[in-house]
Order: structure tokens, then sequence, then C-alpha cells
């Protein structure tokens, strides 16, 4: 997978279509990633020793890879992600400016 925990991404298809938000999980069992303050639903929460209030709570769900692009830091535009190999290792290089991401 090409995308990691911390990067910037906007998601491409879905209900939240256009937003911006950094990656705080990655999933790759499953090719998915949650994304800070998108694709929220609402749980209703069973009050337990760990989570003494219950209720309804906000919840980020997974998105998949597919649906969302990482944002490039120099050009500030969604892209696609290449590699440059480098006698150091590989190095996440951008689609269309070609800067290291």
């Amino acid at each position: 997978m090409k995308l990691r925990k911390g990067d910037e991404v906007q998601v491409l298809a879905g209900k939240d279509v256009g937003e911006r938000g950094t990656i705080s999980r990655v999933i790759t069992e499953r090719n998915m990633v949650i994304v800070d303050g998108v694709n929220v639903s609402k749980k209703h929460q069973k009050p337990t020793r760990a989570t003494m209030q219950g209720g309804i709570i906000d919840k980020e769900m997974p998105i998949h890879v597919s649906n969302v692009a990482l944002v490039c830091r120099s050009c500030g535009k969604p892209t696609r992600i290449g590699y440059r190999v480098t006698e150091g290792g590989k190095l996440r290089v951008c689609r269309k400016c070609g800067a290291d991401v």
C-alpha cells in the first residue's frame, strides 16, 4: 500500500467527496484507511468499564484506498504516487510535479 499514517489525502468518491484530512490509521489487510473527520457515522455505545458514559458517539469509519488520493505538499493537488529508487532505498514521488512526498 502506498499510503501511510500521517499523509494528507482528499476523498474522491462517496458522500464526503472533496474533503481533506490526515490518515490516522491504515488497515492493510482490507486495503482501507481511516481519515480524521471524514466518513463519520453515529454509533450507539453501551457504558462499560473502559467508557463510563454511554450514548451516541461519532465514529470515523474506514474508506477504501481507491477512493482517496494523496495531496502533494509542493503542488497542493491530489495525485497518484510513484517511486524512485536511490542508494538509500525507495522514495515516494508525486506523479504530477515529480517532487518527493
